[in-house]
This record gives structure tokens, sequence and C-alpha cells, in this order.
């Protein structure tokens, strides 16, 4: 990463608890604290949370396609198997987070930070990414096939199986990352960084035969 990335301007201590949340599509969810809690089956379009922080908060079996959230934590919550198809993401943060199968794809994901997340086989194809970084996640069999990235990195995470074929790889670091497999394109891979003991991963890519 070669810009800092700008974090969610919120200051919790201005945010009003919410204790009768209700989501309906077109719903505007502003400066609000929702922690401690669990939704389900919500089926809404173009939700909008602006300024909010969400701690402790379980969504299961829920559908919440083209989702704004803007200057917004999400601290220790478990969004699994969650549709957010189309949504757009700008500043904000998800720590300790449980995404696992979130379905993100076809997303504008910017100015976002993952950290210590378990986001195992989640769903970003055709995702566009600005200025974001996935650091101490475990991202083993995610989906990234022909998202865009500028301003893209991983640290530190799980990576295994991932599929990135499509991406565009060039400036992406993974010299820090686990992995036995990837699942990318060989002409993708022009001005990707990797570590010495990973290239015997992408030897086998080109085909190649070390003696």
């Amino acid at each position: 990463m070669t810009r800092k990335i700008t974090p969610p301007q919120i200051r919790p201590e201005r945010l009003e608890p919410e204790t009768d949340l209700y989501i309906e599509s077109r719903s505007e969810i502003t400066d609000c604290l929702i922690e401690q809690t669990e939704l389900a089956g919500l089926d809404a379009d173009r939700v909008s949370f602006d300024r909010t922080l969400f701690r402790q908060v379980t969504i299961a079996e829920s559908t919440l396609r083209e989702a704004e959230f803007t200057d917004t934590v999400f601290e220790r919550c478990d969004f699994s198997n969650v549709n957010f198809a189309d949504a757009f993401l700008n500043r904000v943060t998800f720590k300790d987070c449980k995404l696992i199968g979130t379905d993100f794809g076809g997303g504008r994901i910017q100015q976002a930070r993952f950290t210590d997340c378990v986001a195992d086989y989640a769903n970003f194809r055709l995702a566009k990414f600005k200025s974001v970084l996935f650091e101490d996640c475990s991202l083993t069999g995610t989906d990234y096939y022909a998202a865009t990235v500028q301003q893209f990195g991983f640290q530190d995470c799980k990576l295994d199986r991932a599929n990135l074929s499509e991406v565009k790889l060039n400036g992406v670091d993974l010299s820090t990352c686990e992995f036995d497999t990837l699942i990318v394109n060989p002409e993708d891979l022009q001005g990707c960084k990797i570590a010495p003991n990973q290239a015997s991963v992408f030897v086998g890519l080109l085909g190649l035969v070390i003696k």
C-alpha cells in the first residue's frame, strides 16, 4: 500500500444506541450504535448506513442488495453467508469479524481495512477495490475473479486456494501471505511481489519443472 487508508469519520461517544432497529428497503440509518443483537431474515434493497458502529452483531439468512456503508465500523460481528451483492462501502473498517461465505460480489469497496477477520470462501467477484487492505485475515478459498484493484494489498493473510484469476496483480504484495495453491492467470502476475519461498507455486503455474 502506497497511500494511507482514510479511517471511518465517526466518534463512537456521539452515537445514539439503537434499541429497536427496523430495516426495510431504502432505510437510512445515521449516527447509530448497533450492538449485541441478532438480525435474521432481512431482505431489503439500497439500505444506507452512515456514521454507524456495529459491535457484536450477527446477521443471519439475509440479503441486503446494493446497501451503502459510509464511515462505518464493524467490530466482532458475524455476517457469514449474508448477501451484500453490489454494495458500496466507503471508509469502513472490519475488526475481528466472521465473513465466511459472505457475498460482496459486484460491490465497490474503497478506503477499507479488514483486520483479524475470518472470511473464508467470501465472494468478491467483479468487485472494484480502491485503497483496501486485508491484514491478518483468513481468506482461504475467497473468490476475487475479475475484480478491479487499485492501491490494494494483503498483509499476513492465509490465501490458500483463493481465486485471483483475471485480476491484474501489478503492485500487489503477496510476500507475507501463506498459500500452497492459488488460482491465477500467469499473464496477470507481472509486477506482483512474492517471497523467495513462494516461487515454486508460481513456477508450477508457468508449467516449469524445478530440477
